[in-house]
């Protein structure tokens, strides 16, 4: 949108200097002026219609629960079959402990959650959250 801003600033200066030159000269004064005119309405449009298609070319604001990807790849984004956010809140309520570490591995080809979570007793559980499936192992 840049470069269109700067050719319409261009050509009015161009305009500009050619219409001043015939008013000079008083040879065209009439029609250059007609184009003006016409010239500097259309430059503001183009100028003032620039935000508008630069917005249209941004990627969409997500919405919870939408169940569409998410382009950066976050923590709550969708995986094969279930988020990582997913396999947190399942595997907190089913060893009713915090998880304190995160990691995704790839194991013979599957997104495997690899949880570190700490109970209130001060244990350490390791589960192991198959992405496709939602399977603890």
């Amino acid at each position: 949108m840049t470069e269109l801003f700067v050719i319409a600033m261009w050509a009015a200066r161009v305009l500009h200097a050619r219409i001043a030159f015939h008013r000079q000269n008083g040879k065209l004064a009439a029609v250059m002026q007609k184009f003006r005119n016409a010239l500097v309405p259309i430059a503001f449009l183009a100028i003032g219609a620039a935000p508008f298609a630069q917005a249209h070319g941004l990627p969409a604001a997500m919405s919870e629960g939408s169940g569409a990807l998410e382009r950066d790849g976050g923590a709550g984004a969708q995986h094969d079959g279930i988020s990582l956010d997913e396999a947190v809140r399942m595997a907190e309520s089913q060893y009713h402990a915090k998880v304190v570490r995160t990691d995704v591995q790839d194991e013979d080809g599957r997104k495997v959650y690899v949880l570190k979570l700490l109970s209130e007793g001060g244990r350490v559980i390791t589960v192991r959250i198959d992405a496709a499936t939602g399977r603890m192992r």
